[in-house]
């Protein structure tokens, strides 16, 4: 899959650190586990939809030993016009489970560079989740930067309701505040950055003053992001807050473009925008 996760001019440069072992996901998981044993930090490249295949691998070979093996799992949330086996909505949800694994889905081409750099130095077992297609466009820094695990980041300060979003639902969610600000609705935007850990200060924060938080992800809504959030603040005994979760149902999706997925399931600026108005024309 070198042409499909886009190393082809990885492996142009770098032939003797390259391997393409075909479509053998377990084979490629456990051996970048020996390879980590031996003191190197293989990246796995591999879609979302397959690393499902080496789900047990994950969790035996690099997890349970906390080897320092990255996964860079491309196609993450709707993929389109794949079809129906490649969309990748179920990461978040089979891969916060399993124990020493950090989980990180960048908003743009320039924070998923800094977070590979996360990756590669903190030598623990990490997934670096990002979408199908182009970037968003924005200029990328010089040189990439580790970003301090678990923490995200306030996008935009708002009173009336905060949206906690994670990857590329974050330009989305910003679009929808940004709209809704010129009919003077002030809405807290936050990028989430991870999945596992959470950042349970600016979250159980933002729960204390924000009464209302929508959560937005490109997975399903069964054990993902949102569940995340709703656990932190159900740990916390967190009461009085309403909570709305935007995601994948409980279904497979179907054939079409990932713009069309988007509209039929919310998560566009349109769907976000009429999920806040539903929210704050209802009281706790």
């Amino acid at each position: 899959m070198c042409d499909g996760t886009g190393l082809d001019t990885f492996y142009q440069e770098f032939p003797r650190r390259f391997y393409d072992v075909g479509i053998a996901e377990q084979h490629a998981v456990t051996y970048a586990a020996s390879l980590a044993i031996e003191g190197f930090v293989p990246v796995v490249a591999i879609y979302s939809t397959f690393l499902q295949r080496a789900y047990d691998q994950i969790l035996h070979d690099v997890c349970l030993q906390n080897l320092p093996v990255v996964f860079a799992i491309d196609r993450g949330g709707i993929v389109g016009e794949d079809g129906a086996t490649h969309q990748g909505l179920f990461d978040y949800s089979y891969l916060r489970s399993i124990p020493n694994i950090i989980a990180m889905s960048p908003q743009d081409e320039n924070e998923l560079q800094h977070m590979l750099k996360t990756a590669v130095d903190c030598g623990r077992p990490v997934s670096v989740r990002y979408p199908r297609g182009r970037g968003v466009g924005v200029t990328l820094d010089p040189e990439p930067k580790a970003i301090e695990i678990g923490k995200g980041e306030v996008l935009r300060e708002g009173t009336d309701l905060a949206i906690i979003a994670i990857g590329s639902t974050v330009y989305p969610a910003l679009a929808a505040a940004n709209r809704l600000a010129e009919e003077g609705i002030n809405i807290k935007v936050i990028n989430a950055r991870f999945i596992k850990p959470l950042d349970a200060e600016l979250i159980l924060n933002t729960a204390a003053a924000v009464k209302k938080i929508l959560t937005i992800e490109e997975n399903v809504l069964q054990g993902g992001f949102g569940s995340a959030v709703l656990e932190l603040l159900a740990e916390n005994c967190v009461q009085g807050v309403q909570i709305k979760r935007l995601g994948i149902p409980d279904e497979f999706v179907e054939h079409a473009t990932q713009a069309q997925l988007r509209s039929k399931y919310g998560l566009d600026e349109e769907g976000v925008v009429r999920a806040i108005k539903q929210m704050l024309a209802t009281t706790l």
